[in-house]
């Protein structure tokens, strides 16, 4: 590995059901986002809740903001105005809140399985170079900022800023903003305060299970919160995103404005680099390691683990040697697959078995370093007497295989398959691949019933676009042999 940072990259993907965006690093898929427009994430939304029940025992209360499930809120996470003396206690649950109330909350966490959302009260309020806290004076610095100095200047900006307009909140500097002046920084505080004002002002007139404030949509987060020096390129496939992107970086993000480009090409955007094939194999359980090793990932609700094997390795030297190489190489293979397949809580990687310290030593190094950019905050533990090495990854939105995935009815929950919904979405993306291949004449499409129910009913005016799109009709066929995850695309 080299000390040198790489060259990202970031592709943006918008279809009217949904908007995806992939972060390359020299041309390897890191990172994907998704954001479908009937289940859009919930992370940073700030809603007017009820409580509607309180829980003594457990500390919590489950707060109703108008979801399917009711989100919990734990006493730790409600600002308080009596904090006990010595700064560690947390006051009892039912001094804080009552059923019946009206709170202000925001979303840490999406729901995740049968798990409603986590909320708290402590709001933060996003901008380009800092994340405003109405309700702490702390003045914090992105712990990626690793030079003293750098960090002292950008926290003495910040409390400064703060002391010149008497204002009692507080502010985390992030990451982009190493580097930047002063102005830029008091252009974003100016920005943030003014949309807490606006949040607090939705809030006293709305009506509880409301939502306030919602975050920003896929393409502009993107802007907001992945651009750094290190971004090279930003090729966005929709023109009305496209000048949507560039005007909140002509407002925001003067910098970003020369690595927007618009995608315009008949291949589709994410051809390029092979990331359909990439997300595809970030499905399977079994990743292949080019020295013939391999990875095996097992994904469950408290934990997920991973499994290093040697497979067809058999090195140039003697039984430690291969041992090592495999788990070198796995070492970096994990990190990626953490980052691309969104894993998080509990994860226990199983490395070969390993007898020089030396050896176990550098393998968790290599993880560590590989691990360096991930966006995610993660905490990693020394290799365990079982040769075992425990991490956590913080979890806030939903893993690639729940979004993309759903538990397969013919295994009874043991493992997979594509919902009907993202079948049918890489079915329009086959049809759109094919069109512009291959001249012809009417679309066939052969699908499992569900499949093919769900394109007449919810995706009937999706299909009928891509129609208009290709100027040929579009007939379907069900197959009651396909799985439902198969498919195929006919040109006749």
């Amino acid at each position: 590995m080299t000390d040198e940072s790489p060259k990202e990259e970031i592709l943006i993907n918008v279809t009217s059901n949904e908007v995806r965006a992939a972060l390359l690093e020299n041309g390897v898929l890191q990172e994907v986002y998704i954001e479908r427009a009937a289940r859009r994430g919930l992370i940073s939304n700030i809603y007017k809740g009820r409580v509607s029940r309180v829980l003594p025992g457990m500390q919590a209360a489950f707060i109703d903001i108008g979801l399917e499930r009711t989100a919990f809120l734990h006493a730790s996470d409600i600002v308080s105005p009596t904090v006990a003396k010595n700064g560690d206690e947390v006051p009892d649950i039912k001094d804080m809140v009552r059923e019946g109330d009206g709170i202000m909350v925001q979303v840490v966490k999406d729901p995740l399985g049968d798990k409603g959302a986590r909320l708290t009260t402590y709001i933060t309020l996003p901008s380009r170079h800092l994340v405003l806290l109405p309700f702490s004076d702390t003045v914090g610095v992105s712990a990626r900022i690793e030079h003293d100095d750098e960090r002292d200047r950008l926290r003495g900006i910040v409390t400064d800023l703060l002391k010149e307009q008497e204002l009692e909140c507080g502010a985390i500097v992030r990451t982009v903003a190493e580097g930047t002046t002063t102005d830029a920084v008091a252009a974003d505080l100016r920005y943030t305060l003014k949309l807490w004002e606006v949040v607090q002002h939705r809030c006293r007139l709305a009506n509880v299970k409301t939502l306030v404030h919602e975050d920003l949509s896929l393409p502009l987060r993107v802007l907001r919160d992945l651009v750094t020096t290190d971004v090279e390129k930003i090729l966005v496939d929709s023109e009305a995103d496209f000048s949507a992107m560039n005007e909140f970086a002509s407002t925001y993000l003067p910098d970003a404005e020369s690595m927007l480009e618009h995608y315009q090409r008949r291949r589709p955007i994410f051809d390029l680099h092979g990331i359909e094939d990439e997300i595809r194999k970030s499905l399977d359980r079994q990743i292949d390691l080019k020295s013939g090793g391999y990875v095996i990932f097992d994904q469950t609700e408290a934990m997920t683990t991973v499994d290093v094997n040697t497979g067809g390795y058999v090195g140039h030297r003697n039984l430690e040697e291969t041992i090592y190489r495999t788990n070198l190489e796995a070492a970096v293979a994990i990190a990626r697959q953490l980052r691309l397949r969104n894993l998080g809580g509990i994860i226990i990687i199983d490395f070969i078995d390993m007898e020089e310290e030396a050896h176990r030593s550098n393998v968790l190094q290599v993880l560590e370093k590989s691990l360096l950019r991930d966006h995610a905050r993660h905490q990693l533990t020394p290799v365990s007497p079982l040769g075992l090495v425990e991490m956590t990854r913080k979890r806030t939105r939903e893993s690639l295989q729940h979004i993309l995935g759903e538990d397969c009815p013919g295994c009874d929950g043991r493992g997979f398959v594509m919902t009907a919904e993202t079948v049918c979405f890489e079915i329009f993306r086959e049809i759109i691949r094919q069109s512009r291949q291959f001249e012809f004449e009417e679309v066939l499409v052969l699908a499992p019933q569900d499949v093919i129910e769900l394109l007449l009913d919810e995706q009937a005016r999706s299909l009928a676009e891509l129609g208009e799109q290709t100027g040929k009709p579009i007939r379907l066929q069900t197959e009651s042999l396909y799985l439902q995850d198969q498919f195929d695309v006919v040109l006749m």
